[in-house]
C-alpha cells in the first residue's frame, strides 16, 4: 500500500502553494507551521516574508487565505495577531486519514518506506568473552536494539554488528591455564545452561589469575601464549575458541532474558579484524596519517590536549609491536565500509568513550575511509545510576549483575500483575508470562524514555508502577483496549467521517496522524526517546479520551460507537507496533 501523507504535510503543502501564489515575489517561503494550542495548527511564516516584502502581515495572510484551495481538509482558519494563521481541520478530514491509515494491509498504519536508504552497521550490544555482562551493558544493548528496530522500519538496510571482547592478553593467561588443567572449561548441567557456562568461566579466570599474578614462570609461559595466538597457533586458537564458544552460551542466556535476538553472524568481535591490523597501520604511515613517536605509531590532533598541553596522540601500534584498540576500530571501519557498504555507521558507546572515538573517526576520515557520502555517528549514552545518584553498584561496591537486575525487574513485576489476575482471569501461565513481558518491557522502557546521553536512575518501584511515564502504562493501556474491542460484541470498529467529532476524540486522532513523522524524526536524529515520548501522550491522550467519551453506551448511535471503537482500534495498533520498535511487547490482557 502507499504511504499516507500526514495532515501536517498536507496542510504544509497547500499553505506553500497558497504562499507562492498569493506573494510571487517571496519566492519559495516555508509556512513555518506548527501545533497550537489556540487551534489545530498555527503558521508563523507570514511575519517574517512581510518584513522581506515590506508589507503589512495581516494583509499579506488575508491573501494566502483567499489563495488556500476549496476543499475538505480546512475547516475554519482565523488571522490572528501580526499575521499568524491559526488552523482548524475538519474532521472529516481526520476520520478519512486515518482510515487510509487503519487500510494498510501490511499494518505499517501508512507509515512510508524511504525508498532512497542506504546501509547502515550498528555496532551495540558490546560484551567482553570470559566476563559477567553488568548493568553497564544494558543501554548499549537496549537502545541499539530499538535502532535497529526503528531503522529498519522506516526502510534502512541494516547491518549487526556486536564487537565483542575476544581477544587481547588475558586470553593468554586463561589458555595456558587450560593447556596445564585441560578439564577446566567443563562444567556441570545442561550444555546450554547459561548460568552454568559463566560459573565455570568464571571459576577459570579467577584460578588463572591467581596463578599468574603468584607465579613468575606461568606468567611468562602466559606472555608466550599471547603471542602464540596472534600468530594463529591452531592448539591455541582452539582453546580460545572453547572460551569463545562457552561465553556465547551465556550471552545468548542474557540476551534472551532481555528478549533480545543475538544471531551468531552477527558477532564480530576484536579477533575477527586482527588479520587486517598490520595492513591498517601500513597503510596509515604511508600515506602520512601516522608517524612515529617514541617507537609507537601514532595519530596527533591538535585540538586533543593533555593536563600539560602537550598533543595527545591516537596510538595505533604501540612501541613493543602491539596494537591498540584504536588499530581493531580502524580496521572495523575499513572492514564496513569496503566490504559491508556501508553509507553510516553507528556506534552506540558509553558517552565515556567519546574522546576515543572522535580520534578513531577523524583518523579515518584522513586515511579517506570516510567521506561525504559515508559518515561515522556515535550514538553516545549516558550511565545508570541508582537511587542515590551515584553510579549503580551493589551493596558491596560491585558492579550490578544484568542477570541479577532482569530477574529482579521481572520479580516485582509478577508480583504486580498478579494483583491484578483474579479481576482479569490471568491463568497461572499467563502470569508468568505477562510478568516477564512487563519486567523487562520496564527496564527497557526507563533507559528508552530518557534521552541516551543522560544519566538516569534505575528505580524499580517506578519502573513498574502502573501510573507516570512507564511502560507498564501504555501495556495497560494497550491491554484495556482489546478488553474492549472483546466487549463490542456485534459492533464493529469502522470509521465515520461523516460524524462530527468531541474534542477529546480530535486530540487523539491528531496525535494519531503523527505517527509517521515522528518514526522519521527518531530514525534521523537516532532518538528513540522521542518515539517513547509519542507512545506516553498517545496513552495521555487515550485516557482523557475514556474520561470524556464512553465507547459502548447504549445512548450512543451505532455509528458513534463504531466510530469510537475505530478510534481505540487504531490506537491499540500505533501502541503495539510503536512498542515493537521499542522491543517491548504488549500482553493482550493485564
Amino acid at each position: 500500500m502507499a504511504s499516507v501523507p500526514s495532515l501536517a504535510s498536507t496542510l504544509q503543502q497547500q499553505l506553500a502553494d497558497a504562499l507562492t501564489a498569493a506573494l510571487p515575489d517571496a519566492g519559495t517561503a516555508d509556512p513555518l507551521l506548527r501545533r497550537s494550542d489556540r487551534a489545530d495548527f498555527q503558521a508563523n511564516g507570514i511575519l517574517a516574508l512581510a518584513k522581506k516584502l515590506k508589507g503589512n502581515p495581516r494583509e499579506l495572510a488575508a491573501q494566502v487565505t483567499a489563495a488556500l484551495p476549496a476543499g475538505e481538509l480546512i475547516r475554519d482558519i482565523e488571522v490572528s495577531g501580526p499575521g499568524f494563521l491559526n488552523i482548524t481541520l475538519a474532521d472529516k478530514a481526520i476520520v478519512e486519514t486515518l482510515a487510509a491509515r487503519a487500510a494498510d494491509p501490511e499494518d505499517r498504519l501508512g507509515v512510508p518506506v524511504d525508498a532512497a536508504a542506504g546501509t547502515t552497521v550498528i555496532d551495540y550490544a558490546q560484551p567482553n568473552v570470559a566476563k559477567e555482562m553488568h548493568v553497564g551493558h544494558l543501554r548499549s544493548a537496549v537502545i541499539g536494539d530499538a535502532m535497529v528496530r526503528i531503522l529498519e522500519f522506516t526502510g534502512e538496510s541494516v547491518v549487526r554488528r556486536h564487537h565483542i571482547g575476544d581477544w587481547g592478553t588475558q586470553f593468554g593467561m586463561l589458555i595456558q591455564y587450560l593447556t596445564e588443567h585441560p578439564g577446566a572449561l567443563k562444567h556441570k548441567g545442561d550444555a546450554a545452561d547459561g548460568e552454568a557456562a559463566m560459573s565455570t568461566l568464571n571459576r577459570v579466570y579467577k584460578a588463572s589469575r591467581a596463578l599468574f599474578d603468584s607465579d613468575e614462570d606461568f606468567k611468562a609461559r602466559s606472555r608466550d601464549r599471547v603471542v602464540a595466538l596472534q600468530a594463529g597457533d591452531p592448539e591455541t586458537l582452539e582453546l580460545w575458541q572453547g572460551f569463545v564458544d562457552e561465553s556465547k552460551i551465556y550471552f545468548h542466556s542474557v540476551f534472551d532474558k532481555l528478549d533480545m535476538e543475538i544471531r551468531d553472524p552477527d558477532i564480530v568481535g576484536e579477533s575477527g579484524y586482527n588479520d587486517m591490523l598490520e595492513e591498517t597501520c601500513r597503510i596509515l604511515e604511508e600515506t602520512g596519517v601516522a608517524v612515529r613517536s617514541d617507537g609507537a605509531l601514532c595519530v596527533f590532533f591538535d585540538d586533543v590536549l593533555g593536563p600539560d598541553g602537550n598533543k595527545v596522540p591516537l596510538i595505533v601500534k604501540k612501541t613493543n609491536g602491539g596494537y591498540g584498540y584504536a588499530a581493531t576500530d580502524l580496521s572495523a571501519i575499513r572492514n564496513r565500509v569496503q566490504d559491508l557498504k556501508a553509507d553510516t555507521l553507528l556506534y552506540v558507546v558509553d558517552a565515556r568513550q567519546s574522546l576515543h572515538f572522535r580520534m578513531v573517526f577523524e583518523t579515518a576520515r584522513r586515511a579517506g575511509w570516510l567521506n561525504e557520502d559515508v559518515q561515522a555517528v556515535q550514538l553516545a549514552f549516558g550511565t545508570v545510576l541508582g537511587k542515590d545518584g551515584k553510579p549503580f553498584k551493589t551493596r558491596e561496591g560491585e558492579s550490578v549483575r544484568l542477570e541479577d537486575l532482569l530477574d529482579e525487574a521481572v520479580s516485582r513485576a509478577t508480583a504486580v500483575v498478579r494483583e491484578k489476575a483474579e479481576k482479569v482471569g490471568l491463568s497461572e501461565d499467563e502470569i508468568v508470562e505477562n510478568g516477564r513481558y512487563v519486567g523487562v518491557g520496564a527496564v527497557k522502557y526507563a533507559d528508552l524514555s530518557t534521552s541516551a546521553v543522560r544519566d538516569y536512575k534505575f528505580d524499580l518501584d517506578q519502573m513498574v508502577s502502573l501510573h507516570g511515564d512507564t511502560s507498564v502504562y501504555l501495556q495497560y493501556a494497550y491491554a484495556r483496549i482489546r478488553s474492549i474491542l472483546r466487549k463490542a460484541g456485534d459492533a464493529v470498529p469502522a470509521a465515520h467521517p461523516e460524524l462530527a467529532l468531541a474534542p477529546a476524540e480530535r486530540a487523539l486522532g491528531l496525535h494519531l496522524d503523527q505517527f509517521g513523522e515522528v518514526l522519521s524524526e527518531v530514525a534521523s536524529g537516532y532518538e528513540p526517546h522521542k518515539l517513547a515520548a509519542y507512545l506516553y501522550q498517545l496513552a495521555s491522550h487515550l485516557t482523557t479520551f475514556y474520561d470524556q467519551c464512553q465507547v459502548l453506551s447504549p445512548d450512543n448511535a451505532p455509528e458513534v460507537v463504531e466510530n469510537r471503537l475505530f478510534l481505540v482500534e487504531l490506537t491499540a495498533r500505533t501502541l503495539h507496533q510503536g512498542m515493537a520498535l521499542l522491543g517491548i511487547r504488549t500482553p493482550e490482557r493485564l
